[in-house]
């Protein structure tokens, strides 16, 4: 199966659909036609960060997801910026925050707090 983003005027994911293997080749006129319109741009589920998790070719740095943004120059898709202070990392077209998250091998979780911009460890 192949996935196909559908992009508005501003070249945000509106919905990211699933086809036939079939059609991949011509996927994004085959998308176009049978959704009657739209601009549309593969997608790999496989791909985060430019790194294809299975070890094949990433593609466009980033699966695809509803809200994120296809850029042409970088011909990636860049999800939301989560928060004002963090910054996009060129490579993987992923946002980073301005300090890197405790590595602790205890299973603890962390949330981001904006205000103090720290890492707070999460307690459920």
């Amino acid at each position: 199966m192949a996935h196909f983003a559908e992009l508005d005027e501003s070249n945000k994911v509106l919905r990211v659909m699933v086809i036939d293997d079939e059609h991949e080749s011509d996927g994004e006129n085959w998308c176009n036609e049978f959704f009657n319109g739209g601009a549309w741009k593969q997608t790999s589920y496989n791909t985060i960060g430019g790194v294809h998790t299975l070890g094949g070719t990433p593609y466009r740095k980033n699966y695809a997801g509803v809200g994120h943004t296809y850029d042409e120059i970088r011909d990636a898709f860049i999800p939301p910026k989560p928060f004002s202070s963090w910054v996009l990392d060129e490579d993987t077209c992923r946002w980073v925050s301005p300090v890197a998250v405790p590595q602790v091998n205890d299973h603890t979780n962390y949330e981001w707090d904006e205000e103090s911009q720290q890492w707070i460890e999460h307690i459920r």
